[in-house]
């Protein structure tokens, strides 16, 4: 196997991880957390899929990448500071347990 397979192939591993992470977890810093890793196998993706057409990598997945690595710092700051405010209106950073 070549380099780009494997690459995509940990990328699939790491997004799954993250995505179990994100339905497992009731806590809201691990669901980001989760969140995070799995926009890292998504990037990862991308690099993957660039490295594939030979000798010179496509610029346009990579990027996309920088691109996504930018919004995603912004959006991770952005959760981070709702759990703090969520965690000073309610005393507590989890889902409420459902009752049904």
């Amino acid at each position: 196997m070549n380099q780009p397979i494997w690459y995509a192939l940990i990328a699939t591993a790491l997004f799954c991880i993250g995505l179990a992470g994100l339905v497992i977890n009731r806590h809201l810093l691990r669901r980001i957390l989760a969140i995070n890793v799995m926009s890292t196998g998504v990037f990862l993706m991308f690099v993957a899929l660039a490295g594939r057409t030979g000798a010179l990598p496509d610029p346009v997945p990579l990027a996309m990448v920088l691109t996504g690595l930018v919004v995603s710092v912004s959006a991770t700051a952005l959760a981070l500071v709702l759990i703090v405010r969520i965690q000073h209106l309610h005393g507590c950073v989890e889902f409420p347990e459902d009752d049904a």
